[in-house]
This record gives C-alpha cells, sequence and structure tokens, in this order.
C-alpha cells in the first residue's frame, strides 16, 4: 500500500528537508510526495522525525526552515534521522522499535551572530480600532487583576510551611466571601541558606508577587535573619519603586515569627491579620475592562514534535490578537530559544533590544558552562520521547509563541515588570515552574500554556490555559485541559482556533474558573540559586567518593535499653507506612491530593499508620551528570527506606526522571523494581485517573499482605540520624556524643550531617574520634548499608536539604540541636528536637543549665527510643510542620 506523505506526516515550512510523522510508520511503509516514492528505514514513532528528500553528507537538516542539525553522512529519503542522543533514549524507554544502528545527524550549535546592518527594525502589528473587554479587578497603577486573592508570602523557605499552614486555616474562604477566589501560600526553597547567588532573582519575584494585581491583600513572613527576610524585601521594594506604600498598593503587613513566642502564637497572630482583610478584600468587585489591561505569560512544558506546529503557533495566534487591543505578552525560557534567534530577531524593535537578547543567551549558557552543563541538557525524557532530539529543534518550535507579524519589543530581567504595553522577552530557564513564577511577578495576569505531553502545572493566583498539541492526547488527559490545538493538526483552519482561545481567555479573565483552577492543583518555584561562581573544576567532582564503609569511634560501654519495632521480611523498622513518591516536582502535587485521600481510609490502617509523600523540586528543569544521580539516590533511598511498607513511584510523564529512568536505577542500586507500583499522570489519563488507579493499588497491595508482628529489640537495630544548628553547649555536645557511642557499641547505626556544627567543636568530636579531621564516609542521600558510625556529605548549609539527605540513608529517627528556631521536620522520619536553651521554641527537649552531661543523654537516649517505639511523638513533626527539599549540589544549575 502506498501512503501519501500528508496522510502519515506534516512539513512544517516550505524548504523543509524532513518531515514530522503525525503517527507510528512502520518500517517499509512507501510514502508518495509529489510523484516520488520512497520507503522508510526503520519505524518512526509519532513525532519523530524522517528525511522526504535526500540530504547529501555535511548539509543542515531544516525544520521550520532552521538548521538543527548536519547530516553526518548521506541520508536517503525515507530515512529516519536520529542524533547521538535519542537512540540510548529510545532504546530505554519500554517501546519496541526498530532503530537505526548509528546516528546520521550531528546536533548544530553555532552561535548567532547577525549582522546587526541587516536587522530587520520592523513595527508591531497595528493595533484595532476598536476595544475588546473583560471583567476584572481595577487596581489602580497596579493594573487590572483575573482573580482577587489573599497571598501569605514565605519570604524564604524557612517559612515555607508557616505560609502553607496559616493558608490551610482559611480553606473555606471561596465559600463565605464570594468575591474572594481563595487564600493561597507562596512557598518556595529560596534565601534559606547564607550568601545565595540568586538574591536578586526572588527579590524581583516577591515583589512582583506583593504587588501583582491579582493580589488582594498580602502578608509576608520571616525570621528577620534569613539571607532573604522582610527587611531587605522592604528596601528592595522601595528602591525599585514597587508603590507598596502608594494609595494604590494592597493591604499588606510584614510579619517576623521571631517576634512570637512560638508556631501556635505566630499562626494566631497571622490569622488576625488575615481575617480583619477578609471583609475589605471581599468589596472588591469586578467591572468592564479594556484588554489593554491583559498581560498574557505565553509558557510551554512537556513539549513536543507537534508543540512548534500547532500548539504554539495558537498561542502566539492568542498573543497577537491581545497586543492589536493594546495587551502585552511575555516570551520566557531562554535556554529554549538557543538555535531560534533568527526567527526570535526578525522583527524587533531596536538594535538594542536585539543586542539585549542576545547577551541574556550567552550569559546563560556561560552559567551553564560554569557547572560542566550546556543547554543540551534541557529537553527531558519526554521531550525525547516525542520527537525532540535536541535544544535546537526544541528551541524553533518553542518561539513559535511569538507569532511572525509579531515585533521583539522589550528584554527584561527575570521578574522585572512589564511597564508598556508590547512584546517581551524575559529571561529565566527553561523549568516551567521556576520560568512562570518569574512571568507573574513581572505582572502577567493569564497563563497560556502549550504542552504535547498534558502538563498539568498552574500557578496559585494568576489562572493558566492550558493548550495540548494533539486529539490523540488531548482525548487520553482531557479532563486536565482547556483546548485542543490538535484540532488543527485535524484540518480546523487556525485563524477560527485562534478567535475561539482568545473569547475563551477573555472569560477566564473574567472570572469563569479554567480546569487547573476546578482540579485544585497548584505549585511555585522560583529560580533555584547555583553554587558555582566560576568554570567548574573537574578534580573537585571527580574526587574520592565515600566508601560507604563505618567510620571507627573511641570505645564505649553498650547498652541493654530496647525499642519497639516491627519485625518485617527486610529486617527490624520503626513504622510501617505507604509512600507515594512523585519522581519530579510536576507530579508532586497529585502525589500530594493521592495522600490526603488514602490518609482518609480507615480499613487501611490495619496495615499502615499513613500515608506519606515527598515534593519537591527537582527531576525537570534541573541539569544532569552529578546533580541527576544525587537526586536519583535521595529519592530512591526515600521510596526503598526501611520503614516503608509499600512503595508506588509517580511520574509525571514528561519529566528527566520518568519512572523508566527510576526502574533502571533501582535495578542498578540492587532492588527488584517490581516490589513497587508505577502510575503515571499523564499516561493514565490526567488527575483524577491517576489518584483512583493509585488508590486501587494500595487497596489490592495492602490486602494481599499480612499484619506484621511489633516486638522488643536492642539498640543494634536502631538507626539514628543527627545533626545541629547554631551554637552548641558544651553539655549538650558531650551529651551528644555519649549516645552516639553507647549506640554504636551496642551495634547500632548512627549518621551525622557533615555540616553539623557539633562537628565544628571539640567537645563532640574529641570524644568519639582520635584525629580532629574525619572525613565523610557517606555521600549526600547515600543508603547506610553497614552498622556503625557514619558520617554523610552535605553539599548545602540548609536545612531541610540536610534533612532530605539524612532520611535518604535509612535513618528511622532524627534528632536535631537548635540554637535559634527549630527547623521544619521531615515528613516522614521523626525529627526529636533540642533545644540549646529555654528560649527556643517548639522543640522537645531543653539543654538545662547546670545539668550533668550523663543525665542529659541518659534522657535524651531515652526520649529517642520512645520515638522510636512510636510511644512519643516529637512536636512539629506531629503537627505535620514539616518540608522536604532536594539539594543541587555544587553542580546543579536550572535549565
Amino acid at each position: 500500500m502506498i501512503h501519501k506523505l500528508d496522510q502519515l506526516g506534516r512539513i512544517p515550512a516550505r524548504g523543509d528537508n524532513v518531515t514530522i510523522a503525525t503517527r507510528r510508520i512502520e518500517a517499509g511503509t512507501t510514502i508518495d510526495h509529489d510523484g516520488r516514492r520512497f520507503t522508510v528505514s526503520h519505524t518512526v514513532l509519532e513525532g519523530h522525525r524522517f528525511a522526504h528528500e535526500a540530504v547529501a553528507a555535511d548539509q543542515p537538516l531544516f525544520s521550520w526552515g532552521l538548521p538543527f542539525g548536519t547530516a553526518r553522512l548521506a541520508i536517503e529519503a525515507g530515512a529516519y534521522v536520529c542524533n547521538v542522543r535519542i537512540l540510548p533514549v529510545l532504546g530505554g524507554r519500554q517501546i519496541e522499535v526498530d532503530l537505526p544502528s548509528e546516528p546520521n545527524f550531528v546536533d548544530r550549535d553555532e552561535p548567532f551572530r547577525p549582522d546587526e546592518t541587516e536587522l530587520h527594525l520592523g513595527n508591531q502589528v497595528v493595533r484595532y480600532a476598536d476595544s475588546a473587554y473583560f471583567d476584572g479587578f481595577s487596581r489602580g497603577r497596579r493594573g487590572v487583576g483575573t482573580r482577587n486573592v489573599v497571598v501569605v508570602v514565605g519570604t524564604s523557605s524557612l517559612t515555607a510551611t508557616y505560609a502553607k499552614a496559616l493558608a490551610a486555616r482559611f480553606a473555606d474562604v471561596p465559600r463565605r466571601f464570594t468575591n474572594i477566589d481563595g487564600v493561597v501560600p507562596i512557598a518556595h526553597t529560596e534565601g534559606g541558606e547564607d550568601a545565595p547567588n540568586n538574591v536578586n532573582f526572588v527579590l524581583r519575584a516577591l515583589s512582583g508577587f506583593m504587588v501583582h494585581p491579582n493580589v488582594g491583600a498580602v502578608l509576608a513572613v520571616d525570621y528577620g535573619d534569613e539571607a532573604v527576610n522582610n527587611t531587605l524585601l522592604r528596601r528592595f521594594m522601595a528602591e525599585h519603586e514597587y508603590g507598596l506604600d502608594g494609595t494604590d498598593a494592597p493591604p499588606h503587613a510584614f510579619l517576623s515569627l521571631a517576634e512570637h513566642g512560638g508556631l501556635d502564637v505566630a499562626l494566631d497572630v497571622g490569622n488576625a491579620i488575615l481575617e480583619r482583610w477578609l471583609k475589605p478584600a471581599n468589596a472588591a468587585i469586578r467591572s468592564r475592562q479594556s484588554v489593554e489591561h491583559l498581560k498574557l505569560a505565553l509558557q510551554c512544558g512537556g513539549s513536543d514534535a507537534f508543540s512548534g506546529v500547532s500548539g504554539n503557533p495558537l498561542a502566539g495566534c492568542v498573543a497577537k490578537e491581545t497586543i492589536r487591543y493594546g495587551g502585552s505578552a511575555n516570551l520566557a525560557e531562554t535556554d529554549e530559544l538557543i538555535g531560534a534567534e533568527p526567527y526570535v530577531l526578525s522583527n524587533v524593535r531596536a538594535v538594542e533590544t536585539a543586542r539585549a537578547f542576545l547577551k541574556k543567551i550567552d550569559v546563560f549558557k556561560q552559567r551553564a558552562g560554569m557547572h560542566g552543563h550546556s543547554a543540551e541538557g534541557n529537553p527531558s525524557g519526554g521531550n525525547l520521547l516525542r520527537g525532540l532530539y535536541n535544544i535546537t529543534i526544541k528551541s524553533i518550535g518553542a518561539a513559535r509563541k511569538k507569532d511572525p507579524e509579531v515585533r521583539l519589543d522589550f528584554v527584561i530581567d527575570y521578574g522585572q515588570q512589564m511597564r508598556e504595553t508590547g512584546f517581551y522577552f524575559m529571561d529565566s530557564p527553561g523549568n516551567d515552574l521556576e520560568s512562570v513564577a518569574g512571568q507573574v511577578a513581572s505582572g502577567a495576569n493569564l497563563i497560556l500554556f502549550t504542552t504535547g505531553n498534558g502538563s498539568i502545572t498552574n500557578f496559585p493566583f494568576v489562572p493558566t490555559i492550558k493548550i495540548v498539541t494533539t486529539t490523540g492526547r488531548y482525548k487520553l488527559v482531557n479532563r486536565d485541559m482547556d483546548v485542543n490545538a490538535g484540532r488543527y493538526l485535524d484540518g480546523v483552519p487556525m485563524e477560527q482556533l485562534g478567535t475561539e482561545t482568545f473569547e475563551m481567555a477573555l472569560r477566564i479573565a473574567s472570572g469563569e474558573r479554567s480546569v487547573g483552577e476546578k482540579a485544585g492543583h497548584a505549585q511555585v518555584q522560583l529560580w533555584r540559586n547555583w553554587r558555582q561562581i566560576k568554570p567548574i573544576s573537574l578534580p573537585q567532582f571527580q574526587r574520592r567518593k565515600p566508601s560507604g564503609h563505618p567510620i571507627p569511634i573511641k570505645h564505649a560501654k553498650p547498652s541493654t535499653s530496647t525499642f519497639k519495632a516491627f519485625c518485617t521480611s527486610d529486617g527490624y523498622a520503626c513504622d510501617r507506612v505507604g509512600a507515594v513518591v512523585p519522581t519530579s516536582l510536576c507530579s508532586g502535587q497529585i502525589a500530594n491530593l493521592i495522600v490526603e485521600k488514602l490518609n482518609n481510609v480507615p480499613s487501611h490502617r490495619r496495615m499502615v499508620s499513613r500515608y506519606v509523600t515527598f515534593v519537591h523540586t527537582e527531576g525537570c528543569g534541573s541539569s544532569g551528570g552529578n546533580d541527576e544521580q544525587l537526586y536519583l539516590r535521595t529519592l530512591i533511598g526515600h521510596a526503598a527506606h526501611p520503614m516503608v511498607h509499600k512503595t508506588l513511584l509517580l511520574e509525571h510523564g514528561c519529566e528527566k526522571t520518568h519512572n523508566d529512568v527510576m526502574r533502571q536505577f533501582l535495578i542498578d542500586e540492587g532492588f527488584d523494581p517490581d516490589r513497587f507500583g508505577w502510575a503515571s499522570v499523564q499516561l493514565d489519563g490526567g488527575i483524577e485517573s491517576v489518584i483512583n488507579k493509585v488508590a486501587s493499588w494500595f487497596e489490592q497491595v495492602l490486602g494481599d499482605c499480612g499484619i506484621e508482628d511489633v516486638q522488643d529489640v536492642g539498640l543494634e537495630h536502631l538507626r539514628l540520624g543527627i545533626t545541629s544548628f547554631g551554637a552548641v553547649p558544651e553539655i549538650a555536645a558531650a551529651a551528644l556524643a555519649e549516645v552516639v557511642a553507647t549506640v554504636v557499641a551496642s551495634g547500632g547505626t548512627v549518621v551525622v550531617a557533615h555540616n553539623a556544627t557539633l562537628m565544628d567543636g571539640t567537645a563532640f568530636v574529641d570524644r568519639l574520634f582520635n584525629t580532629t579531621i574525619v572525613e565523610p564516609s557517606l555521600s549526600y542521600g547515600q543508603r547506610a548499608t553497614q552498622n556503625g558510625f557514619h558520617l554523610m556529605e552535605t553539599p548545602t548549609g540548609h536545612a531541610c536539604e540536610t534533612l532530605t539527605g539524612l532520611g535518604a540513608t535509612g535513618v528511622d529517627v532524627m534528632t536535631s540541636l537548635v540554637s535559634r528556631r527549630p527547623v521544619q521536620a521531615h515528613p516522614m522520619i521523626p525529627l526529636f528536637q533540642i533545644g540549646a536553651d529555654g528560649n527556643v521554641s517548639d522543640v522537645d527537649l531543653f539543654v538545662e543549665p547546670g545539668s550533668g552531661e550523663e543525665t542529659l543523654a541518659a534522657n535524651l537516649m531515652e526520649r529517642i527510643l520512645r520515638v522510636a517505639s512510636r510511644l512519643e511523638t516529637p512536636k512539629l513533626f506531629g503537627r505535620g510542620y514539616t518540608d522536604f527539599q532536594m539539594t543541587r549540589g555544587l553542580s546543579g544549575v536550572s535549565l
């Protein structure tokens, strides 16, 4: 049978020499193209490319009229075009395909250096004579809101948990106040350690959130001594004229938790502040507003080969229409425009604008290079599977969010305000959530989000319209998508789709809820900090890795103490929980929804005490290499933790660290992947379907399990994690050293974080070691497979990242000595907190002045064993005042 080319594929632009397959094409298929016939050489998956004409060696391959690669050998018509990266990616997926034995093209990575005299300094699209309108909240100089929300901002990661806890008290606000869309937290990962490199990024983002037109009132919360705090934020906003003290500013307050006596008091204080704002915020009403007040964020995630054919051009069409009515649009994701520079600059306002755009790309490349990476690390596993072979081909499709007729007017920094109308480019990473946060901070009040795989991303206080690229994928996840751009591939004119989507945008801007808002799913992530500030030193990352063998300590007397533990097939454990492990940031909130549902199923309680999950920020837009291995090790350490009875891994579906990556890593680490459950938000049909699938899986596997015995066991079965933050009283150091020595002498395991301030003082070190220099025996997040004393590497000083790494080592109980404030607990492993003195609130034990070290050590050991036996629950852990944050190590960077 002979097929016409347009029955099997699409050529994006005249002059292209490769075709995008619109369905799977089996090897041997004969195709007719303009009277010429050729045979497909190998199986071509949907979204992948094959040559429709011969390409000589050393000649470029074109899509959308731009080169994305160079033929390394002669390519015949019908050949599946593949680079060196795509072959192992497809080979590592559970897909039966007939693959070529070697790549036939190499990636094209030549810096774009235009002749400035030939730049097209054109005009912006002509504004319509008439106007279009939506119903919005007029905020004066702040602009017009599409939503009316009260926001609780955790100024740094250290108050992120407080922001979530306070906002949770107001979950019923939309029912009580009809004009308020909700009380939402802004909880992020940044500003919680000393001297971060991204301070300006964080301050611009938070400042933009504070004055955003969708914000009806805002409370910023800190402790006061963080690297990013309220004082610094207020100063930044004043210096950069954010108008927080103007007449158009929202009702706002800055709250420092250090000024209040503990969590309960601080929550009550915040509660009172928000309650005072509800009636005034509810008094805001929508009114007829010109589209000139509409500011679109143009974003994409989980892209595929059709993003540049249907979805992104549709977003660009809506943006062009918005600009013709006087509005604005914001294109972002710097690394996802590398290779598309000629297209982006095909119509530009001024030479200076072009220079600024190219400068942003150069700086981004330099930053990635400092970490030993390049923008080629950007395409995720889902991108590659769906036909985006390299960053260039991904970029030339992503750039289609700018319509060919639209002019690039402005280039702005991450989170910088859009103060004039027109088309903007904003510097940001390709990580969807990090980029969206910057666009919202710049003033975007509506998000157009294109996705090929079916990304479910939403922002807490700006509505997202999700546009999926193909009809097949829309049918799979239609309950989580707003627009099917695949209709264009099915024959519906782009003009018709553009008109329909623009009208939908006006309805959603006027208050109609988007699909994502109805699902109640939202996430925030700021452009994350990076550690390297100079070109990477390879020896630094090639140094000897920790051996995993325990470190000898001074002899101590063993103890006959016992604690109550579950007897399992893998040994003894201090708890039995069910775990839903998100393989990336984008499946994290869905894992949260699943756990909330499962924890309300009483029948499961005879098998597990509770369900837990680990919501984090990695797995999508971060770099690979050492950073990715560190991440995988940490996540698998939690998935296979001794206290986890049953684990299910939940992928989003388009991330770098998808289920197949996790499965292979488990095998490499010696685990049987069949002992775990597996689910995919995208491939299992979206949020509702995957929630039901996971619930059914746990119901089945728990129903097949017997109830495990609880036995009294000795300290040889105790696995204890220890760290400390701030000043360490000598008596506390001595007492903790005695606890460590006793547990290890009894055959147990102790893991201490290398950054623990205990390791800086002689009272702890001298009592345990015969040397003052102790090298780590475990990498960050490495499982402690041998009993004894271990020291775990800690690439950063961040408290939450430290506890996350300790959790992955397999410890059942953790204890931390704190001197200024308690730290957020781990979501699964109980954290017993010791206050250095009586001034630290919300801790479980104080170091009493004048008490002897033996008394303190005995008291501490008794309390730890009570926690291990589940007879005592640490305060903040029991209240769910927890957080979970992966480190990116020294070489991680956002891509």
